[in-house]
């Protein structure tokens, strides 16, 4: 079983950057793909990023292509979300999820494991 920990949130001004790190333990982290959602207050958790075991495929939500980064460093167990610029409508709790199969943009249910969430405020 794996565990997942977020960390890197907080508070940042539009046109900012933020790096989200998940770390995992407790299992064979290069086995799983993984992916980060994101939930804001009265809406359903969202697609953000997902990158493959082997860190080799990447898929990112419309909402954050261009302008997030998805990554991983297997020796560190840990997965990377690089988020510039920042919009006002980034704000969120974070997520990261983590899938031997059905890892991808969805939906949350085909992730196995999930962490506690990191929250994401941007200020306009």
């Amino acid at each position: 079983q794996v565990q997942l920990v977020e960390s890197g949130g907080g508070l940042v001004q539009a046109g900012g950057s933020l790096r989200l790190s998940c770390a995992a333990s407790g299992g064979t982290f290069s086995r799983y793909g993984i992916g980060w959602f994101r939930q804001a207050p009265g809406k359903e958790r969202e697609f953000v990023a997902a990158l493959s075991p082997g860190g080799y495929r990447t898929y990112y939500g419309d909402s954050v292509k261009g302008r997030f980064t998805i990554s991983r460093d297997n020796a560190k167990n840990t997965v990377f979300l690089q988020m510039n610029p920042l919009k006002p409508e980034d704000t969120a709790v974070y997520y990261c999820a983590a899938a031997t199969t059905g890892w991808g943009v969805g939906p949350p249910s085909r992730y196995d494991y999930w962490g506690q969430g990191t929250q994401v405020t941007v200020s306009s």
